[in-house]
């Protein structure tokens, strides 16, 4: 019979995921660094949940999303370049007429380009506007723009679906997290567990970086930020598989929430690498059925449209579950989220909008529309 909550708790309801084959890979030696610190509520330690009930994750995967409404600021801000580099279209549309329509449309389709939203979207997004138009369906600037705005949601919102994060309902819950080499994969685990932990959840990071002498360091740092506990490796060289592993094993025993899983940065060209990731995450679904829940890609927004090609790659080694796009304050690229979700239909969960610990955003598509387009 399934176990209900045995009091009400605040987060509470869950998604499923489905249970996937995996094969345990290696043992290595590892440490947990405690910072005790308290849990976050009183009575956290009685909440049960199971299949059988809505409970714990799936609220929390909601209240994150909520937030992206909230914080709609800080995306405002954030994609400032992107939007002042897309203030030429209410300059082309201010005083548009029909005589001018393939000018503008011609205008309007250089300055998506420029803003990286990829030459299959740009022109299937103009020339929509251009059957309209001349069907008489748009007769002012101000249409024309809201049916741009209409058809860059409804290109985010078809293929990138469930963009909330897919937690399961077995604890702990497992997030990976991989990419390539300075995308800021460690930097974003550190606020993605402070999210987390603000929303009263109790997480786990795993140091499974063990390639990089400084990025256990890195991570114990982001650790001690945010009130976490930390897995590293002890002995170096250590397998990345064991110590996931082990960390995982660590957090089912602990009674823990998430365990986020830190992974060594790799080019998506590099076989043996990769291969790596596929032992991670058989290693982790060998100790809690199901996980990975989420396996979560870190592109680096300045590289606008080559990120593709890495996405391409990582989503057939591992599936990719969901992506986290960062840098993107620090460029003008914004329209490269459009052309992501458009060509792989794998949602966008979060944005980086900055250096702060709050500006790893929840993704909602209708706040970054209105965002990009002032």
């Amino acid at each position: 019979m399934a176990l209900c909550p045995t009091q009400h708790h605040p987060l509470s309801s869950f998604f499923l995921s489905p249970p996937s084959n995996s094969k345990y890979a290696g043992n290595a030696a590892i440490t947990t660094v405690p910072l005790d610190l308290p849990r976050i509520r009183a009575g956290h330690s009685r909440f049960r949940c199971s299949a059988g009930q809505t409970g714990f994750f799936s609220k929390l995967g909601r209240l994150i999303k909520e937030k992206a409404k909230s914080d709609v600021d800080k995306l405002f801000s954030g994609f400032s370049k992107t939007r002042d580099n897309l203030a030429v279209v209410d300059e082309l549309l201010l005083y548009w007429n029909l005589s001018e329509t393939d000018r503008v449309l011609d205008e309007l389709e250089e300055a998506l380009l420029v803003a990286d939203f990829g030459p299959k979207i740009t022109v299937k997004i103009v020339e929509c506007l251009r059957e309209d138009i001349y069907a008489g369906k748009l007769k002012s600037g101000s249409e024309i723009k809201d049916a741009l705005k209409r058809s860059v949601l409804e290109l985010l919102t078809t293929k990138g679906t469930k963009t909330e994060l897919q937690l399961g309902f077995r604890k702990p819950a497992v997030i990976m997290i991989v990419g390539v080499n300075g995308g800021g994969k460690t930097t974003s685990l550190g606020k993605l567990a402070h999210r987390l932990k603000k929303e009263g959840a109790k997480i786990l990071m795993a140091a499974g970086d063990t390639f990089r002498a400084a990025a256990s360091d890195q991570l114990e740092i982001w650790a001690e930020r945010t009130g976490c506990e930390i897995v590293v490796a002890e002995k170096e060289k250590a397998k990345a598989s064991s110590v996931l592993s082990q960390a995982v094993k660590r957090g089912k025993q602990g009674g823990f929430d998430v365990v986020l899983c830190d992974t060594s940065g790799r080019l998506h060209t590099n076989y043996s690498l990769m291969e790596e990731l596929i032992a991670c995450k058989n290693a982790v679904g060998k100790v809690v059925a199901g996980a990975p829940n989420e396996i979560l890609l870190v592109l680096d927004g300045t590289t606008g449209l080559n990120m593709l090609p890495q996405a391409r790659e990582f989503n057939e080694v591992v599936g990719v579950t969901g992506l986290i796009l960062t840098k993107l304050d620090g460029s003008a690229r914004g329209g490269c989220v459009v052309s992501v979700v458009d060509e792989l239909g794998i949602p966008v969960k979060f944005v980086g909008v900055g250096e702060g610990v709050e500006d790893l955003q929840p993704f909602d598509a209708e706040a970054f529309v209105s965002a990009v387009f002032s």
